[in-house]
């Protein structure tokens, strides 16, 4: 089933803001003292998007894409300015409506297809208004 509503962010580089970050990753066995972290800084904004003028952030609706990680409330950061390829995970609009789904191309058309054995592919008919709306670059997982 197609969701209507996906609803869109738009990143703000202006008031982007640097929090502290552990580049080295942070050990699930033995403890490293804190104080070697203290002056490593990262901005979210500068480092996910790459194009500020094209990207968008959306929260993610339904179930459809959990096999390629992006679970109900996620958010998408999407890049309107890559594009589509093979394989490529796109925001797609469709018939008035948005969905999510994996670009596969057929000898008998376009496809998008669902990251979730419970959902059908769409074949994109030359009947649908169709557009590749964006590509999602990163999601931002809840835990």
């Amino acid at each position: 089933m197609l969701k209507k509503n996906l609803t869109f962010f738009t990143p703000d580089p202006e008031n982007s803001r640097e929090l502290t970050f552990v580049p080295n990753g942070i050990k699930a066995g033995f403890p490293s003292p804190a104080l070697d972290f203290e002056d490593d800084k990262i901005s979210l904004d500068k480092f996910l998007v790459k194009n500020h003028l094209a990207t968008f952030y959306a929260k993610a609706s339904g179930n459809s894409m959990t096999g390629a990680g992006i679970d109900n409330g996620d958010i998408m950061v999407i890049d309107r300015s890559l594009e589509p390829t093979e394989n490529k995970i796109a925001v797609c609009l469709i018939d008035g409506e948005f969905t999510v789904k994996r670009l596969k191309v057929q000898k008998d058309g376009l496809y998008l297809i669902p990251e979730n054995k419970d959902f059908e592919p769409i074949k994109v008919e030359e009947s649908n208004q169709f557009i590749v709306w964006g590509i999602v670059t990163y999601v931002i997982k809840a835990v």
